[in-house]
């Protein structure tokens, strides 16, 4: 009677063990981190669409792959845009198959490989365009801006004490002319008239980068090829005619006597 028992007891586990393991959805874990693929894609623009993303250095070998260091930390890039330009596919120890991006900022002094699920495409056609302008003096624009040449470059700050390249135009136009230009760089370059570099006047804002949609910098323009910019080296007048700016053009979001 106990061996009848026994052997029913067996016969029921074996049963339901098939149907377990084909009813599940959950992958079998790793010993390591295991890249699947890895191969470079068209240049794709994207801004951060979770604030607690960081980059990594991916480090070993394609059957043991090692998570690096941190390197960036997406909150304290809010208005940055990621340039995608390799994806690569990874299963990690926990079986699971992940999408990462190698992005660099467009400035190329931030780099990293990044969880897709941390950034979303950016969408130029959101963009939203000032139709006025204000009027005022050039003096006064220029008298605004050279009141904080020497004072650090910090990214993101808006001033007064320091500023990065578009914290920096947005302060002096709101002191000059009591005028708020939107806050990034991008968003000052679409929002406002554009003139030729023939047709530039002092006062006019000068941008730069690798193209229309990717402007990574800006300053204010005061004719003869120079500007007053916030930079790595602070508040600073420079020239604008130099290799490492490449000029993509102007906007005009004031006219000036």
């Amino acid at each position: 009677m106990m061996m009848k028992k026994i052997g029913l007891a067996v016969a029921f586990a074996a049963a339901i063990v098939p149907a377990i393991s084909l009813g599940t959805t959950t992958a079998q874990a790793n010993s390591t981190n295991t890249i699947v693929s890895t191969s470079n894609m068209q240049d794709t623009a994207y801004v951060r669409k979770s604030a607690t993303g960081w980059t990594y250095n991916l480090g070993g070998t394609a059957t043991n792959m090692t998570f690096g260091k941190k390197t960036h930390y997406l909150k304290n890039y809010p208005n940055t845009t990621w340039h995608a330009t390799q994806k690569r596919y990874i299963v990690k120890k926990n079986g699971v198959k992940y999408l990462y991006y190698y992005v660099t900022n467009g400035r190329k002094t931030a780099s990293g490989w990044i969880w897709h699920g941390y950034l979303q495409k950016k969408n130029y056609a959101h963009t939203t365009t000032t139709t006025t302008k204000a009027t005022g003096n050039y003096a006064a624009v220029l008298k605004a801006a050279q009141a904080q040449l020497g004072k650090p470059y910090v990214y993101g700050a808006n001033g007064p004490s320091a500023f990065d390249c578009s914290g920096f135009t947005k302060y002096v136009f709101n002191q000059a002319l009591g005028q708020t230009l939107p806050r990034t760089a991008q968003e000052q370059y679409n929002s406002y008239q554009h003139v030729s570099a023939k047709n530039a006047k002092p006062g006019d804002l000068i941008f730069f980068g690798t193209s229309a949609n990717n402007i990574t910098h800006c300053g204010i323009y005061l004719g003869n090829n120079k500007m007053i910019d916030a930079q790595l080296r602070g508040v600073i007048t420079e020239a604008t005619n130099v290799s490492w700016w490449h000029t993509v053009g102007y906007s005009r979001p004031a006219t000036l006597s």
